[in-house]
């Protein structure tokens, strides 16, 4: 198989009410999506599922626009390969992006299962047909419509929820949250808005019962987790700090965390994405999938990695509308009883709204073997 030709379509969805978090605030959504074609005229899509800004991590979407343009994309372009992962053997070579690269591997995981006929999920090795879903709430101004927030998507069935901390916002929302629904699932998430010296305070959260607290520290720290985790009983799991699995095996080995968030976009794809699974499973460490606002596309991948068997919480895999007012796909996935359906259909299994596309975008370029960029 050869990709002859890759297009790149920058898009920006408003979101349905602004999302902030300890370190970002967010009205809008902007994400590449990668279509790439083989010399048969069989398509693939992927998306790169980069902030605007660097602040979750080093990557945003003017960077990985020009490292899929100006790198990936030159790299691939007429090479032979076989399988998703001896394609992106073709681009090993480039470090770091991983955003840019998983966006890339991931058009090419739906192309080939166009043509295989399979999904996504089977050609992963997954084994359910629906998964379970939780809901991720960002930082709001008042608690009263934090807790109104809790109640709907309560309301809706979502399975567990999320909320985002930050400090001078973590103790007292987790309580009035607590307080009011005690039965409810629940774990905390701090985007690396915390040091070591905070211990002490992130230790009172462990009167909640929570499922866990994620990314408390610093997102290039293993070790100081480490100690972390030896003054909270909260499990402490990790994301912004994990690129790959030679990453989880140190946070494994150093007992830096009790639970383990993995990001297809975060790990460079789907193939690390099954590495780490792997690991993880041998490992006995629980594992959940994350998520980055993504569209249909995305969104859709999520929903066939959490189908294996390692994934054992519910993860941030919510339904369309809770970003969107209209997705890029269609029919939107949807959440019933807080389970969401798996995609059976070749590929992603997800049908694209080019007209959607076309009214929300920023930018595009399309390169072949030629060269030629338009």
């Amino acid at each position: 198989m050869k990709i002859v030709r890759i297009e790149l379509k920058r898009v920006r969805l408003p979101l349905v009410r602004p999302f902030r978090t300890s370190s970002a605030y967010r009205t809008h959504i902007e994400h590449i999506l990668v279509r790439s074609f083989d010399e048969t005229g069989a398509e693939g899509w992927g998306e790169i599922a980069t902030a605007v800004d660097p602040f979750y991590n080093a990557e945003t979407t003017d960077t990985a626009w020009h490292i899929a343009h100006d790198f990936l994309a030159p790299l691939v372009l007429g090479k032979e390969f076989g399988t998703p992962d001896e394609f992106r053997a073709l681009y090993g070579k480039v470090k770091g992006n991983r955003f840019a690269r998983a966006g890339m591997e991931m058009a090419v995981w739906d192309l080939v299962g166009k043509v295989l006929g399979r999904s996504l999920a089977d050609m992963l090795g997954g084994s359910r047909s629906q998964v379970e879903v939780g809901v991720s709430l960002g930082i709001e101004k008042e608690i009263e419509v934090l807790l109104d927030q809790v109640e709907r998507y309560v309301n809706e069935g979502y399975r567990r929820v999320k909320l985002k901390i930050a400090p001078g916002w973590d103790i007292e929302p987790v309580r009035a949250v607590r307080e009011r629904f005690p039965n409810v699932p629940l774990q905390v998430d701090a985007n690396s808005a915390y040091r070591l010296t905070d211990a002490g305070h992130l230790a009172k959260l462990d009167e909640f019962g929570l499922l866990l607290i994620e990314q408390p520290l610093a997102e290039d720290d293993i070790v100081d987790h480490a100690e972390l985790q030896k003054r909270v009983n909260t499990p402490v799991c990790l994301d912004e700090s994990l690129h790959h699995a030679d990453d989880v095996r140190k946070a494994i080995d150093l007992n830096a965390c009790r639970v383990v968030n993995i990001k297809v976009s975060r790990v460079g794809g789907l193939c690390e994405t099954l590495k780490i699974h792997d690991l993880c499973r041998s490992r006995g460490m629980p594992v959940w999938c994350g998520g980055m606002h993504e569209f249909g596309l995305g969104r859709a991948a999520n929903l066939a990695v959490a189908s294996l068997a390692g994934f054992t919480l519910p993860g941030d895999t919510s339904a369309s509308d809770k970003y969107w007012k209209q997705d890029i796909i269609e029919p939107a996935i949807t959440v019933t009883n807080g389970l969401a359906d798996v995609p059976t259909g070749p590929g992603l299994g997800v049908n694209l709204e080019p007209d959607r596309i076309e009214s929300h975008l920023v930018r595009s370029a399309a390169l072949t073997t030629s060269g030629v960029s338009a």
